[in-house]
């Protein structure tokens, strides 16, 4: 009964929530574009001319703020280059290229590097979180095991100079992660976008300039 009652709760809060009627009326597959774009407006992440890349990007509304970002409008012309990973399926974006698989593995790797052609990214972004137990320190150990991945693919993809942006959540090993980002980087800012929802841990960690770029 509870249950039912928590997910009645939660579509009523879903259909009333000013940010779903915006990605409806703006043509964006979820409401967590709103989450990139006020973030981006605040530390002016995405700019013509970048690489960048989206690790667990499906369903692809973060593609699609930043498509629009660079320039990829009805008519208009992307300039940069737009790299969506995920284990799951996507529908197309105009001008992002997809690879379906996981980007630990050598096939998947080899994909992006024909796409690469040696460049390196400006900024990488994970809006990954993983399937939840209800065991926090199971939970909280999937997280980071996340945040290290995108952390190592960062090492190995991103310019010195770039930034790679995580979600996180404050109630799963919060702590440990903030410090593995302050390890990697020069600069940490925590960052809590309006369009997280109020009863939500969510948080994002953004990091800008490695310490230790693969050589």
């Amino acid at each position: 009964m509870a249950k039912n009652k928590f997910n009645k709760n939660w579509i009523h809060d879903h259909i009333n929530d000013p940010y779903v009627k915006l990605a409806q009326k703006e043509g964006y597959r979820a409401r967590a574009a709103y989450k990139l774009k006020e973030i981006d407006e605040a530390e002016k992440l995405i700019k013509p001319g970048q690489v960048i890349v989206d690790l667990g990007c499906t369903p692809g509304s973060w593609g699609q703020y930043t498509r629009r970002k660079l320039g990829g409008g009805e008519e208009g012309v992307v300039n940069g280059i737009i790299i969506g990973l995920d284990m799951l399926p996507m529908e197309p974006i105009a001008d992002m290229h997809f690879i379906q698989g996981d980007f630990r593995e050598e096939s998947v790797l080899g994909e992006l590097g024909e796409i690469l052609e040696g460049r390196m990214a400006d900024l990488v972004l994970s809006d990954m979180a993983p399937n939840l137990s209800g065991i926090p320190t199971a939970d909280a150990a999937r997280m980071e095991h996340l945040i290290d991945l995108a952390i190592e693919f960062s090492q190995m993809h991103l310019k010195p100079t770039g930034a790679l942006l995580v979600k996180c959540f404050k109630d799963m090993g919060f702590t440990q992660n903030l410090e593995r980002f302050r390890d990697e980087f020069k600069v940490v800012k925590q960052i809590k976008p309006k369009a997280s929802r109020d009863k939500s841990s969510e948080i994002f960690l953004l990091g800008r300039g490695l310490k230790n770029p693969a050589q």
